[in-house]
């Protein structure tokens, strides 16, 4: 039994239902740009995971397994059954976990700047790192890599905000998502994924490349498609228009059939 995560609900009373996913650090906020388009469409369920924003922070480490049956156990409270899922970094792996490990409850699935594996290394120092010094001081140095230069630059506020997310995520929901994606390795299971799948890359970002992390989901899950976009890690913010229509009009496809071209 998981975790009841906090959560809000919101969008078109009897459309399709998306739940939005998000990345280590961040709080269901980090979806605001995308709620008012995908809302006209869809009923938008945002989820904040545990120890991030309002939900609660157990003892770590986790494991995506653990954050999936979190995500579960809330879509349960709510009578959600079958969703569709828009997950970014963590959240896509969440994602995928459920997409192939419990093929009921997703009928179309997003993945953006996410992978089926990352090298463990990198991850371990960087609990090390939130060990010595906290996630305060370190805040702007991940937030760093979650937009482009020039896109920061000119969106001073969305940064200072994005920096108040990871410096206000608990120690413990923090460091528990980072074992999380330390000990993650999804590949072997990629061939299980059976659903529409729409994977979403960014070709500026140093968290999940394009090439050897959204290739690999493109070409491991069948009939899967890739659109790289002109952003970094949280591509859902700097090219949200874009990232909008394109998961509107993918999980649409999926509910209702492809739309005719002519």
């Amino acid at each position: 039994m998981g975790v009841l995560l906090h959560h809000t609900v919101e969008g078109l009373e009897d459309g399709p239902v998306l739940v939005l996913a998000g990345s280590l650090g961040s709080t269901l906020e980090m979806w605001e740009p995308n709620v008012p388009a995908l809302g006209r469409r869809l009923r938008v369920v945002r989820i904040d995971q545990r120890g991030h924003g309002r939900s609660p922070a157990p003892p770590g480490p986790y494991t995506i397994a653990e954050l999936a049956d979190d995500f579960l156990t809330t879509l349960d409270s709510l009578g959600l059954r079958d969703v569709a899922w828009c997950g970014l970094s963590v959240g896509g792996m969440i994602g995928m976990h459920i997409a192939s490990e419990h093929p009921d409850r997703i009928g179309a699935l997003a993945l953006c700047a996410t992978s089926a594996r990352f090298e463990p290394a990198p991850w371990r120092q960087r609990i090390a790192d939130v060990e010595e010094h906290g996630l305060g001081p370190l805040a702007p140095r991940i937030v760093e890599r979650w937009f482009t230069p020039a896109w920061a630059a000119a969106h001073p506020v969305t940064v200072a905000r994005a920096r108040e997310w990871v410096g206000d995520t608990t120690q413990p929901g923090y460091l528990g998502c980072c074992e999380a994606i330390a000990t993650w390795d999804h590949v072997d299971r990629l061939d299980a994924i059976r659903v529409p799948t729409l994977v979403l890359a960014g070709e500026a970002d140093p968290v999940a490349p394009a090439g050897p992390h959204a290739e690999l989901l493109r070409s491991a899950i069948d009939g899967a498609r890739l659109e790289t976009l002109p952003a970094s890690h949280l591509l859902n913010i700097e090219a949200a228009e874009r990232v909008n229509r394109l998961v509107v009009d993918h999980v649409l496809d999926a509910v209702q059939g492809p739309r005719s071209s002519s």
